[in-house]
């Protein structure tokens, strides 16, 4: 499982209303939360992200509340990886239930810059930014995550896991 996209960077301690403000929480349209994310630290994120961009941020990304709406946002916007130092627990266990993928690589945060390319092998943990030439190692999947990931989230996996035991 191979990304390919450009960084988005950001900061440390990015919490829940920094990715989806609370004002937009009455909401469970994904391309709603999607057309507000990140628009209070970056209003042109919303407009200006591309399908299979990257997020690249600091320590306790996801921070705050437990709201799963905060990685439907990001993965509604098009985001194919968040990368950052740490992960708020929660917010890491709400990403795999909806099968967004996220790794913790502190050296590739601190050598990553907004605009840069970077590709990320999900199975093997390995972050290679395009544009210096760096190879960083992140902690890999194990396989079961992998498969949750690859299937969209947890739901459509265990809608799977049934069908199997099924037939």
């Amino acid at each position: 499982m191979s990304i390919r996209g450009r960084v988005w960077k950001y900061g440390d301690n990015v919490d829940t209303d920094a990715i989806i403000p609370a004002r937009y929480l009455n909401t469970s349209s994904e391309k709603e939360l999607a057309a507000h994310c990140m628009e209070d630290i970056d209003p042109s994120f919303a407009r200006e992200v591309k399908a299979g961009d990257i997020i690249v941020a600091g320590r306790n990304f996801g921070c705050g509340s437990s709201r799963e709406h905060a990685p439907v946002a990001i993965k509604a916007s098009g985001v194919a990886c968040v990368i950052a130092e740490t992960f708020a627990r929660i917010f890491f266990r709400n990403a795999i239930n909806i099968g967004l993928p996220i790794l913790e690589c502190p050296e590739a945060v601190q050598a990553t810059e907004a605009g840069q390319t970077l590709e990320v092998d999900l199975a093997k943990g390995i972050i290679r930014n395009l544009d210096t030439g760096q190879e960083f190692r992140a902690v890999p999947y194990p396989d079961f995550m992998l498969a949750i990931i690859d299937a969209g989230g947890l739901i459509e996996y265990t809608r799977r896991k049934l069908q199997q035991a099924r037939s």
